[in-house]
């Protein structure tokens, strides 16, 4: 059985937010699943000194210019939330709470924070703004938020973030495709063809 494709990313990446609507039509025309895995781009600019993408002069600005360029070409309203970057540990902590139960609705759920956050433009920073995204499609909000200050969901986020620095990850998308690794959304058409071929 062909093995799924391991999708990392940071709920505060907006090129992550692109590359989360389509990941899963992507390996569905191969036959694959998806393993969604967020992780926090913070604490992999600790290890390799790097900055904030919007935050890098000449390189910042070229990124909002391709952001809303690739954003027309898939035919979306984008924006950039006002606090932006901005803290996404609510957000990957609610993810995995969720996922642990119902992987589907963990995806569902990932892309309503996205689209919050990326189309809408609003907050999702905070634990309250992120049970609002859970409210509004049902989730039992309650135990949700207790979740989240359980120390054992937070220690689940450090252990899966140890996880994707171990791996290799350095960005937001990072794809896995049978252990090979794949950075950036623009290399989804590599990733299309690796499928295709079995590799190069």
């Amino acid at each position: 059985m062909n093995e799924p494709l391991v999708f990392y990313f940071d709920f505060s990446s907006p090129y992550g937010f692109l590359a989360a609507r389509e990941i899963g039509e992507l390996a569905a025309r191969h036959g694959r699943e998806v393993t969604w895995k967020p992780m926090l781009l913070g604490a992999v600019f600790k290890q390799n000194g790097m900055q904030p993408l919007m935050d890098i002069p000449l390189k910042g600005d070229y990124a909002r210019r391709d952001l809303s360029r690739e954003a027309r070409r898939v035919g979306i309203d984008f924006r950039l939330p006002d606090s932006f970057p901005f803290a996404s540990i609510a957000a990957a902590r609610a993810f995995y709470w969720l996922w642990d139960r119902d992987p589907a609705a963990a995806r569902d759920f990932g892309l309503a924070l996205f689209e919050r956050a990326f189309i809408a433009g609003q907050d999702i920073s905070k634990s309250q703004s992120v049970l609002s995204v859970g409210e509004a499609r049902g989730m039992n909000c309650e135990e949700l938020e207790k979740a989240l200050q359980d120390p054992a969901l937070k220690d689940r986020l450090r252990r899966e973030v140890e996880g994707a620095i171990a791996a290799g990850v350095f960005g937001s998308p990072f794809v896995l495709v049978d252990g090979e690794p794949f950075w950036g959304y623009d290399r989804f058409p590599r990733i299309e063809g690796w499928l295709e071929t079995g590799g190069w």
